[in-house]
């Protein structure tokens, strides 16, 4: 028991992942420019800008005490780490700085030199941390050391003036204190009990402001101690060449990630096998691999150890068992547009796979505007076939029966196609029927090669006798917007796409050979393998190409007709 082909399913997330992932690969050229262009500008970073060095000095804040040696002492007291950090890069330091290294002749700006200074504080710790860059080892010592005193001094005088100020005031105090004691001690003779306890406050509190006065003046005023002395750096700072080129290639394979999602969006293209089976409405019977030493040689199957060969035999059996095609056993294989030797050779190889299986194949070729497989398949077409009529008119296609041996696997027969005045008289004329009827033959099967669906419509004539079509394209070159044309136009002519068959396409050199014995072909004046010369038809006309100029219906080339 058969089952129908089914589509992939769409719900699949990691293989929707795997499939988007590998959609942005195919734009390789976009990945690698977008590398590029990150190491360049890297690079050009890493060379093109001055070379700065920063010396770094650090310094420890602290405030005045009377004794630092006591018992709970703390060296925090009273300092906001945080408004330190402000004062370190205010206009004050950096007027006492600029004013220092003038004497040292090093003249700058205040706005200028706190530009290079950046000051940061440790965690939890009372340093500030002066850091200056310059564009010398020694000018950013000696700027970072005179920004560190500096701050150190202005903090020495902010202390220094705040003590000052605090022994004025008890000095204006006890001045008029002193005075009064003064004016009692002349007053000895006066007694009693009030003027003697009067005296005795004024002695208090005497010496109480100047026991606060001696106390402010023995306060260690030191601002803070410079633990870290700014020294010359030896390597410049900043990063160096390796990091620069790393962070230019890891921007680079964004921007290249990003033009290629960029590319998806608008590539008209089908970005998928999944997409290709849900525009086309069919399954995909396989892909083609690319195999070295086939090029110029249509038939695979023969040559032993060949990958390509077994994909086909795996191709045919798939359809031998489908159920739509086992009723019928008539195969039309074509491709979207363009060329069509992807085509032909999936016809020949899977008729010659369909003569492995025991079958009686008839292999039609039905591209009769550039005519190629006898010619292609070269020394291995033979003689015509016992069972081929004699008396038949020797015109397309009754003459032109011939036998094609597979080595190792049989033979079937091949109807070679010649060029003719009107090609849709000729594709739909009654021999083409019969023939196309053999294949109600027990055991026989008819595979009919057509040109392009969207480029003539001569696919769609033999559609209402050939049922079931496969499609071989290039998943890189077909577009969304033909598959579901040729969906449309084919189920409209009555027939159904049984499968797609992908190959690898073809490169520069073989699309080039390619077009090259094309144009010597076509247009050298040669006789081709049916004896006419590559003008046009039987009578010698000049055949364009043009589609449209065989869509009239002329008179079909008959005996009765030449006479």
């Amino acid at each position: 028991m058969t089952h129908p082909i089914r589509a992939l399913e769409d719900q699949d997330e990691p293989a929707l992942l795997r499939d988007q992932f590998r959609q942005l690969l195919r734009y390789r050229a976009l990945l690698a420019s977008g590398v590029v262009v990150g190491l360049l500008g890297g690079g050009w970073l890493a060379l093109s800008g001055e070379a700065s060095y920063t010396a770094t000095g650090e310094v420890f804040v602290r405030s005045a005490t009377s004794d630092p040696f006591a018992t709970g002492a703390s060296a925090d007291k009273g300092i906001n780490i945080g408004s330190e950090r402000q004062t370190a890069v205010s206009d004050a330091v950096g007027t006492i700085a600029a004013r220092s290294l003038a004497e040292r002749d090093d003249r700058v700006e205040v706005g200028k030199l706190l530009s290079g200074l950046q000051v940061t504080n440790p965690p939890n710790t009372l340093v500030l941390r002066f850091s200056y860059t310059g564009r010398t080892p020694a000018l950013a010592k000696r700027r970072a050391e005179a920004l560190a005193d500096a701050y150190l001094q202005i903090r020495r005088e902010r202390t220094e003036n705040s003590i000052d100020n605090m022994v004025a005031g008890y000095r204006a105090q006890l001045k008029p204190l002193t005075e009064q004691r003064d004016k009692l001690a002349e007053s000895a003779g006066a007694s009693g009990d009030d003027v003697t306890s009067a005296r005795a406050n004024l002695v208090v509190a005497i010496s109480e402001l100047s026991r606060k006065i001696s106390e402010l003046r023995a306060l260690d005023t030191t601002p803070g101690y410079l633990n870290k002395k700014p020294v010359a750096p030896e390597k410049p700072t900043g990063a160096g060449l390796p990091l620069l080129l790393g962070l230019g290639g890891v921007v680079g394979l964004a921007l290249g990630l990003l033009l290629s999602w960029v590319r998806l969006v608008f590539d008209p293209a089908v970005r998928s096998t999944r997409e290709l089976v849900r525009s086309l409405g069919a399954p995909l019977l396989g892909t083609l691999p690319r195999e070295r030493g086939s090029a110029g040689t249509l038939l695979a199957i023969g040559r032993s150890g060949s990958r390509l060969a077994e994909e086909y035999r795996a191709v045919a059996f798939r359809l031998a068992y489908d159920p739509s095609f086992e009723q019928r056993r008539r195969l039309l294989v074509t491709a979207p547009r363009g060329d069509n030797s992807a085509a032909a050779a999936a016809a020949v190889n899977l008729a010659a796979a369909f003569a492995e299986m025991g079958r009686d194949v008839l292999l039609v070729e039905a591209d009769l505007r550039t005519p190629a497989l006898a010619r292609d398949l070269g020394s291995a077409v033979q003689g015509r076939p016992r069972w081929a009529a004699e008396g038949d008119d020797r015109t397309w296609p009754s003459d032109s029966r011939t036998n094609v041996d597979v080595p190792g696997s049989g033979a079937f027969t091949l109807i070679a196609g010649r060029r003719v005045d009107n090609v849709p008289r000729a594709l739909t004329s009654a021999p083409v029927s019969r023939i196309v009827a053999e294949a109600d033959r027990p055991g026989a099967v008819v595979i009919v090669l057509a040109p392009p669906v969207l480029s003539y419509a001569d696919a769609v004539a033999l559609i209402d006798r050939v049922e079931g079509v496969v499609v071989v394209c290039d998943p890189r070159e077909v577009h969304r917007s033909d598959l579901e044309r040729i969906r449309e136009i084919i189920g409209a002519a009555g027939g159904s796409v049984l499968g797609t068959l992908l190959h690898p396409g073809q490169g520069r050199i073989e699309r080039r050979s390619r077009k090259k014995s094309s144009r010597r072909r076509n247009g050298g004046g040669r006789q081709g393998t049916d004896g006419q010369d590559g003008r046009g038809g039987p009578d010698g006309t000049e055949h364009t190409g043009d589609p449209t100029e065989t869509l009239g219906l002329r008179t079909f080339d008959t005996p009765a007709a030449r006479r």
